[in-house]
């Protein structure tokens, strides 16, 4: 087993031999501007770490590493369009510094390239691996549209924020993973149960990545602290404050997130009270918890060491701790 740095750099090394310009330069300038953005790379590493877990050779798990990058990629190049986002990693979004028409296209490239990076693998590998892709992508592009639609509903429940999330963005860690005990060729009990773990991971990576968006350090935090609430999503703390809070103040918060004030500061920091002050900040720490102690608890049904099971959970750990 090698360090998450040390996954992190294969990686990176293999995404730099992949990530070559071609003609047309305007539609592939964008695809190389997003990969080299850097990011967590959360997803690759897992897929990697995962493949060596299951006693595979990590370095046969790249292609399909690459290929849950690049699909991560397109969806962020689409989901910054549709939110309308200037800044991606503390960088210029793709639509920002080409346009929106380029990003569109750039991201359907993307999506195609994705597919691409299974041709490396047998006929059986690749079929259940694209399988696993089609059903997770379908999921990822309806947990999208579920987020759309709550910004225009008052009545979205906890249970469907979190169905959302789950598709949204946990299925693609619970997928990552997968992939890489495919690749390593476990049995089919493990390959779901490392799902499972990753999903739920997800789960709690989502409601942190929530929670970092109100209260996240701007230097570290690599997108626009705030975003949410000037966009009006109705996050696990939106939803959480409401719960608590008394008939009066539940008005007005559900008229602050149905605002569009000139001051966007100001409704930012009156929003961040009310997480506060409601008790919904500390319930959605409190959740994170709760989510990665669950994927811990699917680690015991694992047939792997249990040296390697406390990787995980130290991967967990330095999760639901982060600060980016």
């Amino acid at each position: 087993m090698l360090s998450i740095e040390k996954y992190q750099d294969q990686f990176i090394a293999y995404l730099q031999d992949y990530s070559v310009i071609k003609e047309p330069k305007n539609l592939y300038e964008p695809i190389d501007y997003i990969l080299g953005l850097g990011g967590k790379r959360l997803r690759p590493v897992l897929t990697l770490m995962t493949a060596d877990i299951f006693n595979g050779d990590y370095k046969k798990a790249l292609h399909a590493a690459l290929s849950v990058e690049v699909f991560h990629n397109f969806s962020l190049v689409h989901d910054d369009i549709m939110d309308d986002a200037p800044l991606r990693r503390g960088q210029q979004t793709v639509h920002e510094k080409w346009d929106v028409n380029t990003g569109i296209l750039s991201g359907d490239a993307m999506l195609i390239m994705a597919y691409q990076l299974f041709e490396n693998y047998d006929a059986t590998t690749f079929q259940a691996l694209a399988k696993l892709f089609s059903k997770t992508a379908l999921e990822v592009c309806e947990g999208q549209q579920y987020d759309v639609d709550f910004e225009t509903r008052n009545n979205v429940t906890i249970p469907e924020y979190l169905k959302m999330i789950e598709y949204k963005t946990a299925v693609l860690v619970g997928a990552a993973m997968k992939m890489g005990a495919i690749v390593a060729d476990a049995s089919e009990d493990d390959q779901y149960n490392i799902y499972e773990f990753g999903k739920n991971l997800g789960i709690a990576f989502q409601l942190q990545d929530d929670y970092l968006d109100a209260f996240g350090d701007p230097k570290t935090f690599g997108k626009q602290v705030g975003g949410d609430i000037i966009e009006n999503k109705k996050t696990y703390l939106y939803l959480k404050a409401l719960e608590f809070s008394n008939d009066a103040d539940k008005v007005e918060l559900s008229e602050l997130f149905a605002s569009d004030p000139e001051d966007i500061s100001t409704k930012i920091e009156v929003a961040k009270q009310f997480f506060v002050t409601s008790g919904s900040a500390e319930a959605t720490k409190t959740a994170i918890k709760n989510y990665t102690n669950k994927a811990f608890t699917v680690l015991q049904s694992l047939h792997i060491s249990e040296d390697k099971k406390q990787l995980l959970k130290t991967f967990g750990n330095n999760l639901m701790n982060r600060t980016v």
